[in-house]
């Protein structure tokens, strides 16, 4: 069974509006064995409104609308869903006696523009609202479900799981989703689908979803079954193809960010890392230390960002400096092992490029990053280029640095 989540409300469309209520909606479908297969958001225009409810009760089974059940004008749900469904409204007493009753409670006087939140749609439950003053309407019409819940998250929340779901239970097959997020590092997306595509496109279930970031492809296995062994089993055929195909470029089956991945390593191991950044100004350090329990693995690390810093703080020579340039690969060296032998770690990553939008010379372009890794048994370096504006390049050189260390824990 599939469904539709539409947001309503003009104000969700700017750009400081995020709309939390249809990600917690998805999941609790998801749960349900519920496939969301469109989610739309509408500002607060009737004609539009009532379009989109039309077109959507058209394609999916469910249809869950969030918002625009408040008193005043621009509160236009309960209308366009009428309209939609060429029913009437009807003023109840009962529904505006609990919502005055509410009003009494926070001892204020209900306004008399509240009694319009009492309009019920012909032949729809009312969904009492214990959090707020809009209640909700569920209603069954051809086959099709229309809820409809405020915009507050607190009240969607507890509208959906005391009044949406039991009624959901009572009428959804027995049906399972799945899922396995695999993340690959290293590779390019148009790379990853190439190797990948001959496996997944044999199968409509499980249904994969390819997702570009920045040196972070995300491959999403999603099965619908009857039982959760029988949508695991479906989800292993499929990923141990893959695995096979991408080896060890995946880092995670469970989608942990690389950073998490490497520091699971390194606290399985009883091991440590360091590090020692020119151009990524921290970038590194920060995306370990986000993680929780990073203390176990993470020591410390390094910002030197002149020539000097690196001098005087990772002991890198200055005739080094002076003859090879700040961003080589003896430089790189150099940092990775001051590090290492400052703090102790077992471990330590360098980072030192030109991240731009200035600099770059003849030999060592604009993008240009070297990223070294000092370990037990050695130094070693590696020489990585990339396009894009600052912001990226800096993302890419710390995700190379972290799958350069995650590689060597997972040879060893």
């Amino acid at each position: 069974m599939n469904a539709e989540i539409i947001a309503v409300g003009s104000e969700m469309l700017t750009e400081d509006k995020v709309d939390t209520n249809s990600l917690y909606l998805t999941g609790q479908l998801n749960l349900l064995g519920v496939e969301v297969v469109q989610k739309t958001i509408v500002g607060d225009d009737r004609a539009r409104l009532t379009a989109v409810i039309s077109d959507a009760l058209k394609r999916s089974e469910i249809v869950i609308l969030s918002g625009g059940l408040g008193p005043t004008e621009d509160d236009v749900t309960r209308d366009a869903v009428a309209s939609a469904l060429g029913r009437g409204q009807e003023f109840r007493q009962d529904v505006c006696d609990v919502i005055a009753a509410r009003f009494a409670r926070m001892q204020r006087k209900m306004a008399e523009i509240n009694k319009r939140q009492a309009s019920v749609i012909d032949g729809a439950d009312v969904l009492p609202n214990d959090r707020g003053t809009a209640p909700g309407q569920w209603i069954v019409s051809g086959g099709r479900i229309v809820a409809l819940l405020p915009g507050p998250p607190k009240e969607l929340k507890a509208m959906f799981e005391l009044q949406c779901l039991p009624r959901l239970r009572e009428i959804l097959p027995s049906v399972v989703i799945r899922t396995v997020h695999m993340r690959v590092a290293g590779m390019g997306e148009s790379d990853v689908d190439q190797l990948v595509a001959p496996v997944y496109t044999k199968y409509t279930n499980p249904v994969t979803t390819i997702l570009a970031g920045a040196g972070d492809i995300q491959l999403h296995l999603r099965a619908r079954c009857g039982t959760v062994q029988e949508a695991d089993a479906l989800l292993a055929e499929v990923a141990d193809q893959i695995v096979a195909i991408l080896g060890n470029r995946i880092y995670t089956r469970t989608g942990q960010l690389l950073e998490e991945a490497v520091l699971s390593l390194l606290i399985e191991r009883g091991e440590t890392v360091s590090v020692a950044e020119s151009c990524t100004g921290g970038l590194l350090a920060q995306r370990l230390t986000a993680t929780p329990g990073s203390s176990k693995a993470f020591l410390g690390g390094f910002i030197t960002y002149t020539e000097k810093m690196k001098a005087t703080v990772l002991g890198v020579p200055t005739e080094m400096l002076e003859t090879e340039g700040a961003v080589s690969e003896p430089v790189a060296r150099a940092m990775a092992n001051g590090a290492r032998d400052r703090v102790g770690s077992t471990y330590a990553l360098s980072v030192t490029g030109f991240a731009g939008p200035d600099g770059g010379t003849e030999s060592n372009p604009l993008g240009t990053v070297y990223v070294g890794l000092a370990h037990p048994d050695g130094c070693e370096v590696q020489r990585v280029r990339y396009l894009g504006d600052r912001a990226r390049v800096r993302m890419l050189a710390s995700q190379a640095a972290l799958d350069m260390l995650r590689l060597r824990l997972i040879a060893r």
